[in-house]
């Protein structure tokens, strides 16, 4: 009978796939959006530079611009074409918080590194504005607020005691009853500890935009490049890509997300597939909710943003494993389910489904990325900025690897390093 099940399933699948006329696509919103702004050629010669920075991500757009700011040469290589890995999937909302409560940190890895490491993330977002603003980039950044939601009453007296500890330390937050949200909001909770800082930006469009102005001032990218080997404690460390070119570097900065963890023995992060849904346009909601970042206490959480195009977006619905094959169905599933929720967070609210799509992303024991040098390599660096607020993560690696470089001691590097 077991076998019989799976068969009907497996068939039903099949069919579904080929017959729903209106299938939401594999591609997220912001690639559909934006299309594929600029191209790059595959490494076809031999290459010498100074930095070579793999991954043409958001991640790798702004390590790659804060080596070219302090005047390095620098070459940029992906796989793919620019951008079109996580930094596509991405729900781009830029917060200081961590995915591991503060209070829970502190625990960690006591309480001055845990808010040193709370701070830093205001300051990436004020460094992302200035960014923004400093090279004209329209990537619909805009400055917003964070609400973070309880979900029931003991999730209500738990955040109660985060927010104690946020507003100790002076990180700008206010506490919001359920009535205060409801009336503000629209939003059905039990209260909620509110951030003054945050924001929403457009990733994929940023990394684009910010890797094609370095492309103008004599940066080399080369798209569509995949690495068969590299060696870097050779005398002359190099990469080698598929086709047999050689890329020779004198350091060489792997901004390559969660497929790092292939190439490292170090169990750093755990993998998984999160999913998100877009309504259509003008969609009706509080004015106030839409300059706000919103997430909730569930395991795991749901979250939600609007667009720069008057979209609301929601994501979550965590996954630890996704059957290729089965890809489209679970997505769609997964979708409805978001919807469900956000009907419950929203009573009333009108929200028809535009895209939806889902993507790999990573997760640490302490919320915290992988920034700085492993033992398992020489003259190679990382920068991995897994969790929920991998873009802010990769902010601050901009200071932090240019301090690592130049032999300065950087607190930060301490708290995000290998081995910890």
């Amino acid at each position: 009978m077991t076998e019989i099940k799976f068969g009907f399933e497996f068939v039903y699948d099949c069919i579904k796939n080929l017959l729903d006329m209106r299938l939401r696509t594999y591609e997220s919103f912001w690639l559909l959006k934006n299309g594929l702004l600029y191209s790059y050629p595959e490494l076809k010669e031999d290459v010498k530079t100074q930095m070579l920075v793999v991954g043409c991500g958001i991640t790798g757009a702004l390590t790659a611009h804060a080596l070219m700011e302090q005047g390095h040469e620098v070459v940029m290589i992906d796989r793919r074409d620019v951008a079109q890995g996580s930094s596509s999937a991405t729900t781009s909302m830029l917060q200081y918080e961590i995915d591991v409560q503060l209070k829970d940190l502190c625990e960690m890895i006591g309480e001055e590194a845990a808010v040193a490491c709370y701070k830093a993330g205001i300051a990436a977002i004020n460094k992302m504005e200035k960014l923004v603003e400093a090279t004209g980039i329209e990537c619909g950044f805009e400055s917003k607020t964070s609400l973070y939601v309880a979900h029931n009453r003991s999730a209500e007296k738990n955040l109660k005691l985060e927010f104690d500890i946020r507003k100790k330390h002076n990180l700008g937050v206010t506490w919001l009853d359920a009535k205060e949200i409801k009336a503000e909001y629209g939003l059905n909770c039990k209260g909620g500890i509110l951030s003054e800082t945050a924001a929403s930006v457009d990733a994929y469009k940023l990394a684009h935009e910010l890797i094609q102005i370095n492309a103008k001032r004599g940066m080399k990218v080369f798209d569509q490049t995949e690495v068969k080997e590299f060696n870097v404690e050779h005398i002359a460390p190099h990469l080698v890509s598929e086709n047999g070119r050689k890329i020779y570097f004198d350091k060489i900065i792997f901004c390559t997300g969660f497929e790092s963890t292939k190439m490292l023995k170090e169990e750093i992060a755990d993998l998984f597939y999160t999913y998100a849904t877009v309504s259509e346009q003008d969609i009706k909601i509080p004015e106030k909710l839409k300059q706000t970042l919103v997430w909730n206490t569930e395991e795991p959480y749901i979250y939600m943003r609007t667009t720069d195009d008057g979209r609301l977006l929601i994501g979550g619905e965590d996954a630890s494993t996704n059957v290729s094959f089965f890809q489209q169905t679970k997505k769609e599933k997964k979708a409805k389910t978001l919807k469900k929720k956000l009907e419950k967070l929203i009573p009333g609210i009108d929200f028809t489904e535009d895209f939806s799509w889902a993507g790999t992303f990573g997760t640490t024991k302490d919320g915290l990325p992988y920034i700085g040098a492993s033992p398992e390599y020489g003259n190679a660096l990382f920068v991995l900025g897994f969790g929920g607020n991998g873009i802010t993560f990769s902010v601050q690696a901009m200071d932090i690897i240019i301090d690592l470089l130049e032999g300065r001691p950087n607190e930060l590097s301490n708290y995000y390093r290998f081995g910890r």
